[in-house]
């Protein structure tokens, strides 16, 4: 099948996208929802302009659609996104890195049945410290790129997943019961590598920010290598 990705940039939208190329579907293209509403109910925002240069590391095409981020109007933009994506690349169904969120996912399923689309959501109610476990073993390079829930605070921000990230999750986990992998919003990633990227994103400066128990890690300026 010929699959459009939603891609946020984050860790959930490209793995998502990487199962279904391990299943023998074809990624056309990336669909980006370029938020200016940093408190947007549907999208991931946290360095959303840099899934251009993921998408050039992965070489294929991107389709951007802006949106002013307003509750359920933003829904509209999305559904001309995929509309336009749909009928530019022929595609035949969209995949989305939805893990738990009902709001998402449901709204994105409505909008594949009127564009007579699949909706793939291969992470759906996954098995999260094992979903972790694949990042790092399949050789993702994810950092944070977000905090929004205590007790994780600006000694996060840019911190790497891997094994000592897990390790330190789960004893948060237990003790705050935090997501693991951050469904409930209390944390947003960005991924600098995949296993189907041609080169590797470059982080060249950033800033951290963080105040009243959250903040950002701002990708000011990065290239391909």
């Amino acid at each position: 099948m010929r699959i459009g990705a939603l891609l946020s940039g984050g860790k959930d939208s490209v793995y998502a996208a990487w199962r279904m190329i391990q299943t023998g579907h074809e990624i056309s293209c990336f669909i980006t929802i370029q938020s200016r509403n940093p408190e947007s109910y549907m999208f991931h925002t946290p360095n959303i302009s840099l899934t251009k240069l993921q998408a050039e590391a992965a070489e294929i095409p991107i389709l951007i659609q802006e949106t002013d981020g307003a509750k359920e109007k933003e829904l509209v933009d999305l559904r001309e996104a995929i509309h336009r994506a749909a009928s530019t690349y022929h595609l035949d169904g969209i995949v989305t890195g939805a893990i738990q969120s009902v709001y998402q996912a449901s709204r994105i399923e409505h909008i594949c049945h009127d564009e007579k689309l699949w909706c793939f959501s291969p992470l759906w109610l996954c098995d999260q410290e094992q979903y972790i476990n694949s990042l790092v073993s399949e050789g993702f390079e994810v950092i944070i790129a977000g905090v929004f829930a205590e007790p994780l605070d600006e000694s996060w921000l840019g911190v790497r997943i891997d094994e000592s990230f897990l390790n330190r999750m789960k004893k948060i986990h237990q003790k705050y019961h935090v997501s693991l992998a951050g469904e409930g919003g209390e944390y947003e990633s960005f991924v600098c590598y995949a296993p189907f990227f041609h080169k590797r994103i470059e982080i060249l400066e950033t800033e951290a920010k963080f105040a009243y128990g959250s903040g950002g890690y701002v990708i000011s300026r990065a290239q391909l290598v």
